[in-house]
């Protein structure tokens, strides 16, 4: 059964290449013309986007570095120890719906961090958060962006409520597997 797993992994995306280009070509599409006329569009698309990307990327930054992450989980500590959910994680849980790169910063600093690393409780945490969730903002700005939708409003709220039970099933998900998290 392994064997058949493995071959049918292999082969899945040639053979949906290969589908695709038999299929265009039955329907007698120029396969070649097709594909330069999509790409053209890509790029279009990709230019504007790109002042929507950088102004996002440049406000986490900001946000990061002006010291305003620490400010907020600081005030955020309290309702942070309520779900059970470890100071240093709360800065990734914070950041995920933004960056994806930037919850990957901390993600990787989680890891790295003597007293945690990869099959920690928090480790284990921090990992399943980072799975669970979606960059919110990212997939608004990208998406609505792109087809030039600008009231959010609902989509954002949503969007958010779903970071945040991400969150908590995350701390569910960890302690119903890995048992509460060690004292220290």
């Amino acid at each position: 059964m392994q064997e058949v797993l493995s071959a049918v992994s292999t082969w899945l995306l040639p053979l949906l290449i290969a589908l695709v280009l038999v299929n265009g070509y039955i329907r007698r599409v120029s396969i070649y013309n097709a594909f330069v006329d999509g790409a053209k569009a890509g790029f279009g698309t990709s230019i504007r986007l790109i002042p929507h990307l950088i102004a996002m990327m440049v406000a986490v930054q900001v946000f990061s570095a002006s010291g305003a992450m620490g400010l907020l989980v600081g005030l955020l500590a309290p309702v942070a120890h309520w779900f059970h959910l470890p100071p240093e994680v709360v800065p990734m849980a914070l950041l995920r719906p933004i960056s994806s790169t930037g919850s990957l910063a901390f993600l990787k600093d989680i890891f790295q961090d003597p007293r945690f690393g990869p099959d920690s409780w928090v480790g284990q945490l921090a990992s399943t958060l980072q799975a669970a969730s979606d960059t919110t903002l990212y997939v608004i700005t990208v998406y609505f962006g792109s087809v030039g939708i600008k009231n959010i409003r609902y989509a954002l709220k949503v969007g958010l409520l779903a970071d945040l039970a991400s969150v908590i099933g995350s701390v569910i998900a960890v302690r119903l597997l890995m048992g509460p998290m060690p004292g220290p």
